[in-house]
Parts: structure tokens; sequence; C-alpha cells
């Protein structure tokens, strides 16, 4: 899986010189700073949010709060390498956003679609209609939905709805933080198993689930893909001022994440499930503000899976066949081989804490640590002993620790059983 990914990494990393090379020439004016924050962070936040609290319940506040810094700091100085990169080699490239990120979105299509029709059926028909089998509507959103959009050669208008998934993540933050006073801890018996001993908020937790923390983190603050675009894109483009966009939008997202994820889990404690969505099903079925947020995270992930599409099959397309002109029969079949292995991965994976913990420590671990220092070292004219070498060499260091080890806890995890 690592290397599919340096090599998806790699094409991308082509097309964005050869995207660059043919828009040079025709770029009148760059985006504005707070555009280009407001871009990043729609990079940034996804569906990484929905496993944050999980996270906290198994590794505690303080625990939670010290790796979270720690990694949207990792994260903002491997785009700083990122943007030395571009600057030693004199090109601003555009690498656009991860193939694997589509798993989890479609996931989330799965766990979630079906408890929203249900919700707003307003229905208690709990039978087995078509509709509750979340892999079937799973298949007919992709086939009806994703496949159509993806299809198309060039899916720019897409780029309207981005506005909009912002909005949805600072809705989803505020309504989390407001339905923490209307659930009562202990909660109801006749649901769970709760005490009052879990009423108190863990500030350490260490067990074999805190495996999934790192990893979820690194997942959500995957924007690597995108930050090169809006650097190519942003009016009077520096360094300087690339990172002021990358530390402001990092900042902001780190924010809404804290704030989500404690709120999350001072909610349900222990109980908080590992997508947190689905902790709410149990105590508030039928309630309008958590029925309007998953419709609000549905529809932003429904659109966000062809604009992730367009740019990896342009990246496959382009390490298998080259420079060759367009053809439809390549573009078609590149189509459907990517979104029927992504869409064979959301239907059978049965827990998204396994999606967030396996793509965090493999393609997350690579992409925020790991690739980013490698080819820093590589590209960079610097001396190994210099400050920026020394971050890049540690970078690689911590990414495959942390990738490895955490993906060993998950792989045992699992055999294991729970």
């Amino acid at each position: 899986m690592i290397m599919i990914d340096l090599a998806l990494f790699h094409g991308m990393f082509l097309f964005s010189l050869l995207c660059v090379q043919g828009a040079a020439t025709i770029r009148t004016r760059g985006a504005s700073f707070a555009s280009s924050v407001f871009n990043l962070m729609n990079a940034i936040m996804g569906s990484g949010i929905l496993g944050l609290a999980y996270a906290m319940a198994h590794t505690g506040i303080i625990g939670f709060c010290i790796l979270l810094v720690g990694v949207s700091c990792l994260a903002a100085y491997s785009i700083h390498l990122l943007l030395k990169i571009c600057d030693q080699t004199g090109e601003r490239l555009t690498i656009d956003t991860l193939l694997n990120s589509m798993s989890s979105y479609l996931f989330i299509l799965k766990s979630e679609l079906p408890a929203a029709i249900n919700s707003f059926s307003n229905s208690e028909n709990t039978g087995g209609a078509w509709y509750e089998d979340g892999r079937l509507l799973l298949i007919i959103i992709t086939l009806c939905i994703v496949l159509p959009l993806s299809i198309l050669p060039k899916i720019g208008f897409l780029g309207y709805t981005s506005s909009l998934a912002f909005f949805f993540m600072v809705y989803f933050t505020v309504v989390i933080v407001v339905k923490k006073w209307s659930i009562p801890c202990p909660l109801p018996h006749n649901i769970s198993n709760s005490s009052d001993s879990d009423c108190t908020p863990k500030l350490f937790v260490i067990s074999s689930k805190s495996a999934y923390a790192i990893p979820t983190m690194a997942f959500s603050f995957l924007c690597h893909t995108a930050v090169l675009p809006i650097y190519c894109e942003l009016d009077r483009p520096t360094k300087a001022r690339m990172q002021n966009v990358t530390n402001v939008g990092i900042s902001l997202s780190f924010l809404l994440y804290l704030i989500s994820a404690l709120f999350g889990y001072l909610t349900f404690y222990a109980h908080v499930e590992s997508e947190l969505l689905l902790s709410y099903d149990r105590y508030l079925p039928r309630d309008v503000l958590v029925m309007t947020v998953r419709l609000a995270i549905l529809l932003s992930v429904l659109l966000t899976v062809p604009l992730i599409h367009f740019p990896a099959r342009k990246a496959a397309i382009l390490i298998l066949f080259g420079g060759r002109p367009f053809s439809w029969w390549i573009h078609t079949i590149a189509t459907l081989v990517i979104l029927g292995v992504v869409l064979l991965m959301a239907i059978f994976v049965p827990d998204i804490r396994n999606v967030f913990g396996v793509v965090g420590s493999t393609t997350s671990s690579c992409l925020l640590f790991v690739f980013p220092g490698i080819f820093y070292l590589k590209i960079s004219n610097q001396n190994f002993r210099s400050f920026d070498s020394i971050g890049a060499i540690f970078l690689v260091v911590f990414g495959l620790i942390v990738g490895v080890f955490s993906f060993s806890v998950i792989v045992i995890t699992w055999v294991q059983g729970p």
C-alpha cells in the first residue's frame, strides 16, 4: 500500500508540473489570503472530525490535547518543507486530493444514510426495508450520482459547493456543543450500562484502542495534497504568505476539532461511538438539529467524492500511460476501476475506526510525515546538519514509527477480536 501511495504521490507531483506549466500563461489574478485560508480549511476538515471524540475517549483529555497539538504542529512543519521544495525547484505544484480518502467518505454514506432516511421518514419500521441497507444505498448513490459526476473530464463546477463545507463543520461543532446539555449523565440504563463513575472525564487513558488516536488525527489534518494548488493560485504568492495561510487554516481547524471532540466526549464519555453521529441515534433519534447535521455532512461528503476522484484518476493515468492524448476508453476504465475498488473497501470495512486507523497509519502517515521529509532530503541542497534537514529526518522516522506501530496494534486487535 505504501508503494502504491508513493507512486500516486509521484504521479500527482508530475501531473502538477504539467498543470502549472499549462496554466501559468493564463493566470491573471490570484485568490485572496482569506479565500486561500477558507479553501485550505475545506481541504483539512472532512470525515475525520467524526472520529476524534472516540480518540479522546481512549487517550484522555490531556493526552488527546498533547497528541493533537503535536500532530497539527508537525503537519504545519511538513507543509513548510513542501513549500521550500517548491521554491528550490522553481515550480509551484498542483497536487490534488488523495485516492484513499474516498473510502472514508463512502463509508460515512454507508453508515449515515440509512439513519438519515429513517429520521426524516419518521418511521418506526425496523423490518429490514431496502433503504435501511447501507450497502445497497451506497451502491445506488455511487451508480446514480458519484459515477456520473466522476466520469466527466472536467468537474470544476463542483468547486462551488466547497464553500459550504466550512459552514457545515462550524454548524456540526455548534450542534455538538449544544447537545451536550440535552443528554443526561449517567446515560439512560435502558440504553447503556452507564453509571455515575462513567461521568468523570479521564485525563489520561492508555489501551489498545489508543492506537487509533494518532492515525485518526493524521487523517484529520491531511491537507498536503491541496496545499500546492492553493499556493499556485494565491495572490502575490510567496513562501511566507502561504505559510501564514497554512498556520491560520490549521489553527482554526485545530480549534473546531478540539471543541467538537471535547464536547462529544463529555456527552458520552467512554460510550462514545467510533463515528460520533451514531452515538446520538440511541439517545436523540428524532432530534431536528442532529438530523440536519447528518444531512449537511452527507451532502458535503457526497459532493466531495468526485472532486477527490478527478486528480487521483489523472495521476493514475499519467503513471500508467504517460502523456498520451485523452482517450475516453482509458478515462472510463480508470474511473470504473478506481470507484470499484473504493466502493468495495467502503462496503466490506465493518467499522469507520478501521478506515481512520488503517488509512491514517499508512496513507496519512506517509503523506503527512514520511513523503515530505523524504522529498525534502532528496531535492534540497542543504547540509544534513541544517535545522530543516534534521527536522525532515525526524519527520520520516516519526512517521515510520507511528505508522508501523499503529498498524501493527490495529492488526493485532483485529486478530484477537473484541
